[in-house]
């Protein structure tokens, strides 16, 4: 089973001085299960959902060859809040649902697909522009049929997470915060089935 994670720095993992972020342990805790995988980090810093719709597809195709079990985690949207130069959010709301409707749309369609919802930044202007982000893709991804995974709620309570941003560069957090990420995604059943599938086949 090959997997692509494809996202923005917090896919990245992005702060961690270990270089594992969340979808480094997350691949760790799949290997020792004894699942036979591979695992493709593709995030991008900074990157909006709109980027992503840009680039997605053929990064992907290139990792994930037609013979082969290919699989993707979807995990953006945090960037698309973010301020712009303007003040306002990078990306209005309607336009980053749109684009994760594209994009979710098409990876379903093509691959077997999750979609793990955005993070927290630790700011007072954009953590509430992505809490609302991440509740209207609930409904989205339902009427999709891909598997969602809402975070933000759990990630802003985080003491590892929180702590370990204000410490660094107020956003990204470092090994802790990203551990508990990582405990939280490796939790998650629709996962969970991927890593029985995998090792099984193995």
């Amino acid at each position: 089973m090959r997997i692509c994670f494809i996202g923005d720095s917090f896919v990245n993992g992005t702060g961690d001085d270990a270089c594992l972020g969340w979808v480094g342990r997350i691949g760790a805790a799949m290997r020792a299960a004894g699942c036979d995988v591979t695992l493709y980090n593709l995030g991008v810093r900074r990157d909006t959902s709109a980027d992503i719709a840009l680039r997605w597809r053929r990064e992907a195709e290139a990792r994930l060859p037609a013979d082969q079990d290919g699989r993707l985690v979807f995990s953006f949207g945090a960037n698309d809040c973010a301020a712009g130069d303007d003040g306002a959010a990078r990306l209005p709301l309607s336009v980053s649902l749109a684009n994760a409707g594209a994009i979710l749309a098409a990876a379903r369609a093509w691959r077997p697909t999750l979609m793990l919802g955005p993070l927290p930044v630790g700011d007072a202007g954009t953590d509430p522009r992505i809490g609302i982000l991440s509740r209207e893709l609930g409904p989205l991804c339902a009427r999709l049929d891909v598997p969602y995974l809402a975070v933000f709620d759990a990630m802003r309570a985080c003491a590892p997470w929180r702590d370990e941003a204000a410490a660094g560069d107020g956003s990204h957090p470092g090994a802790k915060g990203y551990a508990a990420l990582a405990e939280l995604v490796g939790s998650w059943a629709a996962l969970r089935d991927w890593m029985a599938a995998s090792a099984t086949e193995r």
